[in-house]
């Protein structure tokens, strides 16, 4: 059984640059001269952290990490103008060019595996490999399934809780709630989203944290980049990822799902995989969506491991 890599600190951290009002947090560690490796946050809106790192050997890769538009260090902290799928697309880009990088390995998840696939699509001959975990897809039935009918019979008392939070206990009125002028709902609806996305993620082992007791201005502003990619549907066609993995066919991918996964169900890594029918698909019995518990660890890093083999040949 595979475990974490030892913690390491970056050797240089910068902000990137983006011909708008964000500036990108990115940090490099490892080694300069390994095989390059970007890891893709989820969310929209999570942020890196340290721990991130240890995915990879630091002998063996050149570990990049950063923090998507209005989220983590990245500043101004959420920004929702000039803030959409495409400018991500473009600042990876920009971060790729800055630091001369030829091709890099994608290592994503949720979100950020969304993410992935359609940089790849776009920018298909800077891609070395892709590391997929937890697929989202990013399509309308996807939504569904965690907002209306899906995660909610899963969990019919959060969920209900979840409604009870909005005006006229209607899932409909997420949106204006949260945008609304009045303070005590935004603030309302936001405690409440907050339960319901983190026990959905993490299942049995949720425990409601206690900041939740204080709803900061920070917490409102996180959960409404969130809910603003979702309602402007991730500024992406309908299916758009799945339809356009043919130029993706020779790119090394191993995908990664946890049939437990409430976030993002089997049903999407299933039909990846068939999209990808060169891919290494792997289902892990025991796990769920995030990027823990020892049989998740094992797969991802066993992935890592794997890959920088490939690619070092």
């Amino acid at each position: 059984m595979k475990s974490f890599y030892p913690e390491i600190e970056p050797f240089n951290t910068f902000f990137l640059e983006t011909q708008s009002q964000h500036t990108v947090y990115v940090e490099q560690s490892g080694n300069p001269d390994g095989i390059p490796v970007v890891f893709l946050h989820g969310g929209p809106c999570s942020g890196t952290r340290p721990g991130q790192r240890c995915f990879f050997d630091p002998e063996h890769y050149h570990i990049i990490l950063f923090d998507q538009r209005g989220c983590g260090l990245s500043l101004p902290f959420g920004e929702l103008e000039n803030n959409t799928t495409q400018d991500l697309i473009e600042d990876m880009e920009r971060i790729r060019v800055q630091l001369n990088i030829k091709q890099w390995l994608l290592f994503s998840g949720s979100w950020g595996s969304a993410l992935a696939l359609l940089y790849a699509q776009q920018f298909t001959d800077t891609v070395a490999g892709m590391i997929i975990r937890g697929v989202f897809l990013a399509r309308q039935q996807d939504l569904d399934w965690f907002v209306r009918e899906g995660a909610s019979r899963i969990y019919p008392v959060q969920y209900q809780s979840l409604l009870d939070s909005l005006p006229e206990k209607n899932i409909d009125a997420l949106y204006t709630a949260l945008w609304g002028e009045d303070e005590v709902t935004v603030r309302r609806v936001t405690r409440a989203w907050i339960q319901w996305s983190s026990q959905v993620a993490v299942g049995k082992a949720y425990r409601e944290m206690k900041e939740l007791e204080h709803i900061s201005q920070k917490m409102v502003d996180q959960v409404r980049m969130e809910l603003n990619f979702a309602r402007h549907h991730y500024f992406i066609a309908e299916d758009q990822v799945l339809q356009n993995c043919a130029c993706l066919q020779e790119i090394p991918t191993i995908i990664i799902h946890g049939r437990y996964d409430f976030v993002c169900p089997m049903a999407a890594g299933f039909s990846l995989s068939k999209a990808l029918p060169n891919a290494e698909y792997k289902v892990l019995e025991h796990a769920g969506h995030i990027a823990h518990g020892d049989e998740m660890i094992d797969a991802l890093i066993g992935a890592s491991d794997e890959m920088a083999g490939r690619l070092a040949r």
